[in-house]
């Protein structure tokens, strides 16, 4: 099923077929440097994950490019109360990267948010040292609200890190 498209990107919902891919993905230590999840993935614990997940708080898209899974995008604590969600994105494919493909996905779910479902505001939270992810959320327009010191601890790094949390308020 189609979420949503922006221009040559297309947003669909995420699969059980996509496990796989979701998996080699989130495991590549070139695109886990930020990522925070309980690595390595597993198939087994994530098809759990897909199967038992509660899908009234949360939407979760594969990107397409020209038609090839090239990453996940989506919203994770969709609050109905207070209009908001947090946003997160991957592109996992490495040819893909540097395309302005994570933009337009960006700018597709985004869309979504506050012209579907009727958000006010998407959050994230992300590690001050990713700067290549901070010039693509300023582009997409979001903010940046706060500067967390020493917010988490690393396991990879064996340090804690600081994060930022950036926010973007629907326009309507």
């Amino acid at each position: 099923m189609i979420i949503n498209t922006y221009e040559d990107v297309v947003l669909r919902a995420f699969e059980e077929k996509d496990i796989p891919n979701k998996c080699r993905w989130i495991n590549d230590p070139e695109n886990n440097e930020f990522l925070h999840y309980d690595i390595p993935l597993e198939i087994e614990k994530t098809t759990q994950w897909f199967r038992n997940k509660n899908k009234d708080t949360r939407v979760d898209c594969v990107i397409e490019y020209e038609g090839t899974p090239v990453g996940v995008i989506g919203l994770l604590a969709i609050d109905k109360v207070n209009l908001k969600a947090e946003y997160y994105i991957t592109i996992g494919e490495k040819s893909f990267k540097h395309k302005g493909i994570a933009y337009k996905a960006t700018m597709a779910i985004l869309d979504h948010a506050f012209r579907k479902l009727k958000l006010h505001k998407i959050y994230l939270n992300v590690d001050a040292e990713n700067d290549i992810a901070k010039r693509l959320y300023e582009k997409a327009g979001f903010i940046c609200e706060g500067h967390f010191a020493e917010d988490m601890f690393n396991q990879r790094k064996q340090r804690f890190i600081d994060r930022e949390r950036y926010a973007i308020m629907s326009k309507n």
